[in-house]
């Protein structure tokens, strides 16, 4: 060193100076690298956030990190001690410093609410357009970030991963928004042990490999319970206690996915009490209900069952018939009053002149479209002068339009189509009058 001042004729003394000023700056440097160098990790370092207060303290939150970004040159961000990086990481660390003004409007342009709202993190850019891809926007981002904000820091691969294993098992590309809006967590859930054994689960009770993707679209969820502890044990209570027969199980399931992921012993016992007080259901009548509609353990006693079996009896109807056309059609449980139950029978006794009992003998009428499949048929048997005297009969609602056409009217589906066209066309037209 002494030689090489003698060779630029630096004076001793200078030289101290000019040493002890590298020494601050050098600190300095070292400081700028700790606090914008990258990390290794695979995850990025959490933000701060508070799920309980949610969007309300955002923006406190990130005026305080501001605050804390002034500080850079006091202390090193880990733990406030001061440690040495490798020459090579020091240089990145100064390349992505130099760059720091253009990646931080990069993110506020791309997505501005999002910066406004939350401390954004440039690391997890490329993750976002990724997600982007599948019309997440920033409104979606938003609600993701509350409900669950450790999804963001996911790798691009780690979250391609996951969700190309859903597509994979069925998951529809346009599905994928809506799961991960409902259960953003998904992003972090293990391949191995958690998506696919959920998914053998599923295969196991006997649901095909076509209908998976549509029972993960409808309870992403599902991936949040134990497979040992929680699924299974579900499963057997419907075996055990329900009395649902083993092989039924995959299509109860296809019809009603959320039975798995609800308290099953606590709608089982309600809606099982609540039926057999109410109409003297036996239970094996109860059991029929839920194999052939499993949404009725869903459904509320107060606002969905009661109301609509209050309907029935109000048109005349007994307990014991009222629990026919349960047994037969449980999705009557599920009809709206105003717009679909009151306007059939209205229609099945001042149009059809039926008697209500003849809905005993066929339920299915209640659940017929009354624009698409009753009106039209009375109206085409009536036009041909084919409409027997008396009752209309329910029985021509019931079958297809060809076999409707064949057996009843005796003429051609493209017939019958065409006037049930020019019906509708003409109901629609004053329909709209009566708006105008």
């Amino acid at each position: 060193m002494l030689f090489l001042l003698l060779q630029l004729h630096i004076p001793i003394p200078e030289f101290s100076k000019l040493t002890e000023s590298l020494n601050k700056h050098a600190e300095i440097v070292h400081d700028l690298a700790l606090h914008f160098g990258h990390h290794n990790d695979e995850f990025a370092e959490p933000a701060r956030f508070d799920v309980n207060d949610k969007r309300s303290k955002l923006h406190a939150i990130k005026g305080k990190d501001r605050e804390q970004k002034k500080e850079w040159g006091v202390k090193s961000f880990h733990n406030g001690q001061s440690t040495k990086m490798p020459r090579s990481e020091r240089v990145a660390s100064l390349q992505a410093n130099s760059s720091g003004k253009f990646v931080g409007n990069l993110k506020d342009k791309k997505y501005p609410r999002l910066s406004e709202e939350i401390i954004l993190d440039v690391r997890w850019l490329p993750l976002l357009d990724y997600l982007s891809t599948f019309g997440i926007k920033e409104s979606h981002f938003l609600q993701m970030y509350e409900r669950h904000m450790s999804s963001f820091q996911m790798t691009v691969c780690v979250a391609q991963e996951r969700l190309e294993y859903l597509m994979s098992v069925g998951v529809k590309h346009r599905d994928i928004r809506k799961i991960l809006l409902r259960q953003p967590q998904i992003l972090e859930y293990t391949l191995e042990n958690n998506l696919k054994s959920h998914v053998a689960f599923l295969t196991g009770l006997g649901i095909p490999n076509s209908r998976i993707g549509q029972i993960i679209a409808a309870v992403p969820s599902l991936f949040s319970y134990s497979v040992e502890n929680s699924l299974k044990p579900t499963v057997r209570y419907l075996v055990e206690e329900v009395g649902i027969n083993e092989k039924d199980l995959g299509k109860v399931i296809q019809l009603s996915p959320q039975i798995l992921v609800q308290r099953i012993d606590i709608s089982w016992n309600t809606r099982y009490m609540f039926l057999s007080k109410e109409l003297g259901a036996p239970k094996d009548s109860i059991v029929k209900m839920v194999k052939k509609h499993p949404q009725l353990l869903h459904y509320s006693i107060d606002d969905g069952l009661l109301p609509r079996i209050n309907f029935l009896r109000s048109i005349g109807m007994k307990n014991a018939d009222i629990l026919k056309v349960l047994t037969s059609l449980t999705q009557v449980l599920s009809l709206s009053l105003e717009e679909n139950l009151k306007p059939k029978y209205l229609y099945l006794v001042n149009e059809l002149h039926n008697e209500v009992h003849s809905l005993t003998k066929y339920p299915t009428y209640l659940s017929l479209s009354l624009d698409q499949r009753i009106r039209p048929r009375h109206r085409f048997l009536v036009s041909l002068k084919k409409a027997p005297k008396g009752p209309f009969p329910l029985g021509s609602l019931v079958p297809t339009d060809e076999s409707f056409c064949q057996n009843w009217a005796k003429t051609s589906l493209d017939t019958y189509l065409a006037f049930r066209q020019r019906l509708l066309l003409k109901k629609f037209a004053e329909k709209y009058e009566r708006k105008m």
